[in-house]
């Protein structure tokens, strides 16, 4: 899966063949806040939502962020997924 950072739009973007699947964000103070996950209408195919989401984790693991999962389905993900939860600030749970 080819992940676009697109640093105009503060957004992950990966193309599916139904259109294009992003993941919106903002940063602050060596923070990443996830705050939306946008599919293309009637796109409900979560194994590849879930794999760019981890794709994203990897990027947070490399840049040494904190993640702030604004996202309920963002937040979702980090339960189901707890090794992610060491990317969350100190204080901060899911």
């Amino acid at each position: 899966m080819e992940i676009k950072d697109n640093t105009f739009a503060r957004q992950f973007e990966t193309i599916v063949p139904q259109g294009m699947l992003t993941v919106e964000y903002s940063f602050q103070e060596k923070k990443i806040f996830l705050t939306k996950i946008n599919t293309p209408e009637g796109y409900d195919n979560q194994p590849v939502i879930d794999a760019l989401l981890k794709n994203i984790m990897e990027i947070i693991i490399e840049k040494k962020f904190r993640l702030m999962p604004i996202s309920p389905k963002i937040a979702l993900f980090i339960k189901k997924n707890p090794k992610y939860k060491e990317l969350l600030p100190p204080g901060i749970r899911i």
